[in-house]
């Protein structure tokens, strides 16, 4: 029986047959590439569990230990190995001859990648288009069933600017899925002045329609909770009333509002959850927002001004064009995790010195968690009193549950966790051309200055050709010609893809040691059941957000 804190906890029955793993050495069914594209195979294979969401207790022991968000505790798990080598995998399994080999096709690898893409434009007037962005690019490819990475970008209706923004869900998908609905709305009402505010809170109290705070970009996939739209709601009403009453009648600053609604929307999460709801389902999903946790990485561009929050360890990347036409990488966004010394030294300032040599082991928060900044995570936050009290009130899916009953070990001065984003503001020039904003399971696979390289190659037409690197191997004079014969076909094809989010995404799953793409390998990855997908990568997410050189030019000339 799982003992995974998701909404379904049911035994089913294990099938007596069990599914081999798709490999080169055997036929991939057809009718099984949608259940991989949905990352469903698991369900028809043997499985001892049913989980709303995949979590510690629900992988196999030989799962990475440093892939996960919460590392595994002894009570929970079995002993972890070491990340796993795709390219040992691929070299050191049973394969039958090369005849017997089978791999999926270029257009069902196509088909799984771009299942999840989506584009927006910028609409023009008169012909002209007067915005910053000329648009965006964005999509998804699961590791996890279900993915617990979520995406959100909307246009601000009521103020100027649009929003964009990634979100890395752990400890299941409950907390980011949330998030990306409702932190915009936070945002939006953070940057409304006084007069609409009090016009919006007239409008409800007559019951008259409201005014559209946002117009929203979404894939078809990207759903909001229609059962929980009414609580968030309500608790979004609290929040504009509020700031009625603390009119201080001053313009509003994007990067106050930016942090002021990151961490609201934390607080109003853990008081829901508190609270609880008198409807069973409602009370159930409120506590698994808190309980699971989710980072946050968004931008805010209005004309040239551009800003970043962020919380946690997804990215943003600025993609600049120099004078030669070559590309670089400026970053944004700084991972708040055990490898950044400033975030490491801001915790523990916060926390008694008896308790330095605990707060972060094995580079995680209190050995636990990897990023140090997050939404939810509540095990991390509340008191341990405050904790017991909610599981032991709470339904008896949660009270039950061992996860949400295990109290972090060294936990005596909570909280140790904060959502309050750190917010960095840039003005674009002419040669800023592209943001890229994306989760981790990106930046695990690939360095920013390749990113920036392939999205500007792919974005401009231009293909830089640089000297093949071999990084050491000793290839032969014929291994380079077919080297070089894969770089010219690649050349020809590379703009096959209609969206930079999943040009950048095939290079991240199919790049070989040489780094070009390689489609064999592309196809094994995009092979794999759950159960061995999350040992080799993370979920990935990405936006590409193009800007438009000219307005920001025009602007720049204005202000001289």
């Amino acid at each position: 029986m799982c003992v995974c804190p998701g909404p379904r906890r049911i035994a089913i029955p294990v099938r007596s047959s069990r599914l081999p793993l798709l490999s080169d050495a055997m036929p991939a069914p057809a009718h099984l590439f949608p259940l991989i594209r949905n990352c469903e195979i698991s369900r028809i294979g043997s499985t001892a569990c049913y989980c709303h969401h995949r979590h510690l207790c629900c992988l196999p022991s030989h799962f990475a230990h440093s892939h996960f968000r919460y590392a595994p505790q002894k009570k929970f798990a079995a002993l972890y190995r070491p990340k796993e080598n795709f390219n040992h995998f691929i070299h050191t399994r049973d394969h039958a001859s090369a005849s017997q080999r089978f791999y999926l096709t270029p257009p069902q690898v196509n088909s799984i990648l771009k299942a999840n893409e989506y584009s927006f434009k910028v609409p023009e007037f008169d012909g002209k288009n007067v915005s910053s962005v000329l648009g965006f690019d964005s999509n998804q490819l699961p590791a996890n069933a279900p993915i617990e990475d979520r995406r959100s970008a909307a246009t601000c209706l009521q103020t100027r600017g649009m929003l964009l923004g990634v979100f890395d869900g752990h400890a299941g998908c409950a907390c980011a899925q949330a998030v990306s609905e409702r932190l915009f709305y936070y945002i939006a009402v953070s940057l409304l002045p006084h007069e609409t505010l009090l016009e919006i809170e007239n409008a409800v109290e007559s019951g008259r329609a409201l005014l559209p705070i946002l117009q929203w970009h979404k894939h078809p996939n990207d759903y909001f909770s229609k059962e929980a739209s009414k609580l968030y709601f309500n608790s979004l009403r609290t929040y504009w009333q509020e700031l009625i009453d603390l009119n201080s009648g001053e313009t509003t600053d994007v990067r106050e509002a930016l942090i002021n609604a990151f961490k609201r929307l934390d607080n109003d999460i853990s008081l829901e959850a508190q609270v609880g709801d008198p409807n069973s389902f409602l009370n159930y999903l409120v506590l698994r927002v808190a309980f699971s946790g989710a980072t946050a990485c968004v931008a805010h561009v209005d004309g040239v001004d551009l800003h970043i929050a962020n919380t946690g360890d997804s990215r943003a990347m600025l993609g600049v064009q120099e004078e030669d036409g070559s590309w670089s990488a400026v970053n944004l966004s700084y991972d708040h995790n055990a490898q950044n010394e400033h975030e490491v030294e801001r915790v523990k300032t916060e926390h008694p010195k008896s308790e330095e040599k605990t707060l972060v082991k094995q580079d995680r928060l209190l050995g636990l968690l990897m990023p140090f900044r997050a939404f939810g995570d509540v095990k991390f936050k509340w008191s341990i009193e405050l904790q017991k009290r909610v599981i032991e009130s709470g339904p008896d899916q949660l009270n039950d549950n061992e996860y949400t009953k295990f109290i972090p070990p060294n936990y005596h001065t909570p909280p140790y966790l904060t959502a309050e984003p750190e917010v960095i503001y840039h003005k674009l020039r002419p040669q800023d051309k592209f943001l890229v904003l994306a989760t981790d399971g990106l930046w695990e696979t690939m360095h920013r200055q390749d990113v920036a390289r392939i999205v500007g190659e792919y974005l401009t037409g231009v293909h830089h050709q640089q000297p093949i690197a071999v990084g050491g191997y000793k290839v032969t004079l014929g291994q380079m010609h077919g080297l070089l014969t894969e770089r010219r076909a690649r050349i020809s094809s590379v703009f096959e893809d209609q969206n930079a989010a999943t040009h950048l995404i095939r290079h991240a799953v199919g790049n070989n040691e040489f780094g070009t793409v390689d489609h064999e390998r592309l196809s094994k990855m995009l092979s794999l059941p759950e159960e061995l997908a999350r040992m080799y990568r993370d979920d990935i997410t990405i936006i590409v957000v193009q800007f438009n050189s000219h307005v920001i030019g025009a602007c720049q000339n204005e202000e001289l």
